[in-house]
C-alpha cells in the first residue's frame, strides 16, 4: 500500500490556502533527496513558506515536492521527497498536521486474536437494553 503522506501533505495545503493561512512544510533536511539551501538548516530541519505568493512552480506529487523559492533574495530549486516532511501547518495559528516517522506507515498494523469462544464452544448474544 502507498504511503498516505504526500495525499495528506496536499490536502492540508489546499485546506490552509483556502483558509488565507500561510503554509509551512517542516522538513528533515538530513532524508536522502532533500536538497535545500544548507546554511538555513538548523537542527537537521528546515521551515518551508509553500504559499502561493513566496514559491513559483509548486510541486505536490506523490514521489517528488518540488518549487522555486528566495532565500535571502537568491532564488534557489527545492526538491524533497514527501517522506522527509515532518508536518504542514500554518504561519499565524499553528494549526495543521505532524506526521509519525515513515517507518511506522510501512508496516502493516497487527491483527488482533479472534475472540474466545465462551463456555461450550458455541457463540452466544444477549439482547442489552
Amino acid at each position: 500500500m502507498t504511503s498516505n503522506r504526500p495525499y495528506l501533505i496536499r490536502a492540508l495545503y489546499q485546506w490552509l490556502v483556502d483558509n488565507d493561512l500561510t503554509p509551512y512544510l517542516l522538513v528533515d533536511a538530513n532524508r536522502d533527496g532533500v536538497q535545500v539551501p544548507s546554511r538555513y538548516i538548523e537542527e537537521g530541519r528546515i521551515v518551508l513558506n509553500v504559499s502561493p505568493t513566496a514559491v513559483r512552480d509548486l510541486l505536490l506529487d506523490n514521489e517528488l515536492i518540488s518549487f522555486e523559492a528566495r532565500f535571502g533574495g537568491t532564488a534557489f530549486a527545492i526538491s524533497l521527497p514527501p517522506a522527509a516532511v515532518l508536518g504542514v501547518y500554518a504561519r499565524e495559528n499553528g494549526k495543521g498536521m505532524l506526521f509519525p516517522d515513515e517507518g511506522a506507515d510501512d508496516s502493516e498494523p497487527p491483527r488482533p486474536d479472534p475472540p474466545a469462544p465462551g463456555p461450550g464452544g458455541k457463540p452466544s448474544l444477549k439482547v442489552v437494553k
